[in-house]
């Protein structure tokens, strides 16, 4: 497939397929026009690069990782309410949903 049928080429490519079978790793790609497949993820890198690493500048890849690792498990996971989530941080929603369904 190429970008004429609708798709970016550089998820269709034979450089980008060659890589997804090196790494053992499985393709995702809904049909042409569907927006939702990717929706969390992209909501949650743009919360990540306007909460956190914009404007930043890492001195080196491993300052970035350590940053990176501190905003998800010190603040988006534990803290960072979600309007999605009635309001509630995803380790609450977690941990709320885990008592339900233990009937407590």
């Amino acid at each position: 497939m190429s970008a004429a049928c609708g798709y970016p080429t550089q998820f269709t490519s034979v450089e980008w397929a060659s890589f997804l079978k090196h790494h053992d790793l499985q393709p995702s790609m809904s049909r042409r026009g569907n927006c939702h497949d990717n929706a969390v993820a992209e909501s949650f890198f743009n919360l990540l690069k306007r909460e956190r690493i914009r404007r930043k500048v890492y001195r080196t890849r491993d300052e970035a990782r350590r940053d990176v690792f501190d905003y998800i498990e010190m603040f988006y996971n534990p803290t960072r309410k979600h309007a999605r989530n009635g309001m509630l941080s995803p380790v609450e929603f977690e941990r709320q949903h885990k008592a339900k369904a233990e009937g407590v």
